[in-house]
């Protein structure tokens, strides 16, 4: 893969139904105002996570990525757990991303007489869907990430044009003429009140938002998964997380901006699930208010190749992730098995299953459970998130000790740190152990709700535990005793040539 394909495969897992559709629920719960802050909050989170991880890529871009960082700079053990925890959140977020974009389609396809897709048809659309996701991994990295290029310029093509057309609107210029300005920012107000009322209330519905915006950005970690595929993989790394960031952060903090300058919190449309197609996003909704008709199918299109591409992603990396523990026998040895070109045959055909489970979706009672699993894997993300950037302290230590040069301008340095990464441990703390609050409000308990919540924490845990028994009760390594050197490349400089007219320079910089 170029360049071009590895940045477009994280931005491709973070731009998607997360703004599409649910930035309407963030304005719902917390209102303009309690929505923008939480954006911010959880893109300064992300940006510090980045920071943490692409050190840990530009130094070592090896198979396995961040679960490997993990094993080799923190523990082995953590490495199982997370590995393993990932693997399956991945492999149940699969069939999920497959039935939205069935449900997605269906928005073209309703039945009269009863408004739901017709049973057939959703089958057609899972077998079809399944098919095409599961042909553009079998056919290696290079398809793969072109798929993903193709899918991120429709994407960031859409929202830009979103955004555009809401500004538009937003200063009188849509057919009723009427200037919005930040009139929902005062009536019905910046702040709203969920699930209590009062100043808690406020408190609460901005958490719960920023709960709901950072689920928005997960999967921009995907971006480790692929570094030993990529042509030139530090270079090409160093400029990926210099620059994504940025563009994520733009895309998103706009988008939830115009949003909510577009649509009030206490709107009923708002109430509607997000998982009906283009008639639940906040844009169509906003764009119906002012009278515009015609973009609903185009937006339901664009959010259609968000949960294809969500689920092509969570394929390609759940393949990887399982490639990647079986190379440091944490998983059975013939998912280690490739072809000639790198492809994890066995490892992919292993994830590729998982998209059978689409089909419980059929089913009233399965649907129930499948819903459930993928709730439960949620949290998983801020897991993850925080893992990362304590391998990267460790990483840091061991640099210190060992007398490594983390500044060489060949790698990816960051002065700020190690504050990015405490800042990302601290609130993905404060993420995973509050996440559940609701259940603890008076009259709210619910025991399938505090399971979803917290069960991750003592799988993780027995998987961690589990994992240092069997292997012989290893210690955590001092700083001076982690490996910083087997089976990394050495590290080279690469003359790269520069572009000449300012509209190449353009191209390079933003590709």
């Amino acid at each position: 893969m170029n360049q071009r394909h590895i940045q477009m495969i994280a931005l491709a897992g973070t731009l998607g139904t997360g703004l599409f559709l649910a930035s309407g629920k963030a304005i719902m719960y917390a209102g303009p105002a309690g929505a923008l802050i939480a954006y911010l909050l959880v893109g300064s989170i992300v940006w510090a996570m980045i920071q943490s991880l692409a050190e840990m890529m530009c130094y070592a871009p090896i198979s396995g990525g961040y679960i490997h960082y993990t094993s080799r700079f923190l523990h082995p053990s953590a490495g199982f757990a997370i590995g393993w925890m990932q693997w399956y959140s991945g492999i149940i977020s699969l069939p999920i991303e497959i039935v939205s974009a069935s449900v997605i389609i269906g928005f073209w396809d309703t039945d009269p007489v009863t408004g739901d897709v017709p049973r057939s048809h959703m089958i057609a659309y899972i077998t079809s869907l399944g098919i095409l996701c599961s042909a553009i991994n079998y056919f290696g990295a290079r398809w793969f990430g072109e798929a993903e290029f193709v899918f991120a310029v429709i994407k960031i093509t859409l929202i830009i044009g979103l955004i555009i057309a809401g500004v538009v609107v937003d200063l009188g210029g849509s057919p009723t003429h009427d200037r919005i300005g930040f009139r929902y920012w005062n009536i019905p107000g910046p702040f709203a009140e969920y699930p209590v009322s009062g100043d808690i209330g406020k408190f609460t519905g901005w958490f719960t938002t920023l709960l709901q915006a950072a689920f928005s950005f997960s999967g921009v970690e995907s971006l480790a998964m692929a570094c030993a595929e990529v042509k030139n993989p530090v270079p090409n790394i160093k400029k990926a997380s210099r620059l994504l960031f940025y563009r994520i952060l733009i895309f998103y903090i706009l988008g939830i901006l115009v949003v909510g300058m577009l649509v009030p919190s206490n709107d009923t449309h708002l109430l509607k699930p997000t998982g009906n197609g283009a008639a639940t996003s906040p844009f169509v909704i906003a764009f119906n208010r002012a009278g515009i008709k015609a973009l609903p199918s185009i937006i339901n299109a664009g959010i259609l190749s968000s949960a294809f591409s969500a689920a092509d992603s969570v394929l390609y990396s759940t393949s990887r992730m399982l490639y990647g523990l079986s190379v440091r026998g944490q998983a059975p040895e013939i998912f280690c098995k490739t072809l000639k070109n790198g492809l994890p045959l066995f490892a992919l055909m292993m994830s590729n299953l998982f998209i059978l489970l689409a089909y419980m979706s059929l089913s009233d009672g399965a649907q129930t459970v499948l819903n459930w699993l993928s709730n439960l894997t949620s949290i998983a993300t801020f897991i993850c998130w925080g893992t990362i950037c304590v391998a990267f302290l460790r990483y840091k230590a061991a640099c210190e000790s060992q007398g490594i040069n983390r500044k060489d301008p060949r790698l990816f340095h960051n002065f700020l740190q190690p504050f990015p990464a405490y800042w990302a441990i601290f609130w993905c703390c404060v993420v995973v152990l509050f996440n559940g609050y609701q259940v603890f409000i008076h009259g709210m308990w619910n025991v399938s709700d505090f399971l979803i919540a917290y069960i991750n924490i003592p799988i993780v845990a027995a998987l961690f535990i589990g994992h240092w028994i069997f292997t012989g009760h290893k210690r955590f390594p001092r700083a001076d005793e982690i490996d910083m050197h087997s089976n990394i490349p050495p590290l080279t400089s690469i003359d790269e040539e520069k572009p000449r007219s300012g509209v190449r320079r353009f191209i390079k910089w933003f590709f």
